[in-house]
């Protein structure tokens, strides 16, 4: 329907104001630039129509004004709790002053879609993923809980090589992404905003040594994990690589239940 209607404006126009117009060859021919279209009018009294150009590029051109989003690959990092002073003290609950170097951060991003704003330099980006996080206990802790509180006592009896909480959630993504390049091999990016998640499953693990013998222990359980997470997010890179830190703005553990916790994840990305 298009080319119908760029043919019937390129004769008239032709006709009436001769626009455009240029000796080719031996033959009248006269050339209409419409856009990226050019229309090629042949003959004497039968003329040929020709019409160079199509819908191809147009696509092109939305092409041009899109880039790649930063959310579908793997993250590993690290994590911190944190008490609702941003520090990491806990006087009157000393077991949730964790071990960072083995409170490890997983996330598997595995779904993405960039919405740009016209242009290849801004864009909300969203997505799917899961996070798996673990939280280590820096002493040998059992941590325990009811319908009431969560708390944890230390074990005299066993030691512990692995003592860690650990939580999967299903994550999507709301953030607006600024890239210095459409083409993703040259491109600066820095993306901030939420990431919201849900729980899907928890646990207790725990590696140890009773009587010279080793022995592992995995106990499933909510532990009084708050079902649901928000957390605000920036990740920044060049290329496929890139960093990532979060921090949580909801409390770890339900409300009540224990002192506020918000963990503060980083660590390192690698897009797909």
């Amino acid at each position: 329907m298009m080319k119908k209607i760029y043919v019937t404006l390129a004769i008239l126009m032709g006709i009436s104001s001769g626009y455009a117009q240029q000796e080719e060859e031996a033959q009248d021919t006269t050339r209409i630039n419409l856009g990226k279209r050019t229309v090629i009018i042949i003959g004497n009294g039968d003329e040929e129509v020709y019409i160079e150009g199509d819908e191809e590029g147009e696509e092109e051109d939305d092409d041009n004004n899109k880039s790649e989003a930063h959310w579908a690959g793997v993250d590993f990092g690290f994590s911190v709790l944190m008490n609702d002073n941003m520090t990491n003290s806990f006087e009157d609950n000393p077991y949730w002053r964790n071990d960072p170097a083995k409170s490890q951060v997983w996330n598997l991003n595995i779904m993405e879609h960039k919405f740009n704003f016209g242009t290849p330099y801004v864009g909300l980006t969203t997505g799917l993923g899961f996070s798996f996080t673990s939280v280590a206990f820096n002493d040998d802790y059992l941590l325990s809980s009811n319908a009431d509180t969560v708390f944890a006592v230390v074990d005299t009896v066993n030691t512990y090589t692995k003592n860690k909480l650990k939580a999967t959630y299903l994550t999507v993504p709301l953030l607006l992404e600024f890239n210095t390049s459409r083409n993703n091999s040259k491109n600066f990016y820095l993306a901030g905003g939420v990431v919201g998640g849900v729980r899907i499953a928890s646990k207790i693990k725990r590696k140890g040594e009773f009587d010279g013998k080793e022995f592992v222990q995995k106990e499933k359980g909510t532990y009084g994990l708050n079902p649901f997470k928000a957390d605000a997010l920036v990740r920044m890179g060049y290329n496929d690589w890139g960093i990532f830190a979060s921090y949580s703005l909801l409390p770890l553990f339900e409300q009540g239940k224990t002192t506020e916790i918000y963990p503060l994840n980083f660590g390192l990305s690698l897009n797909f």
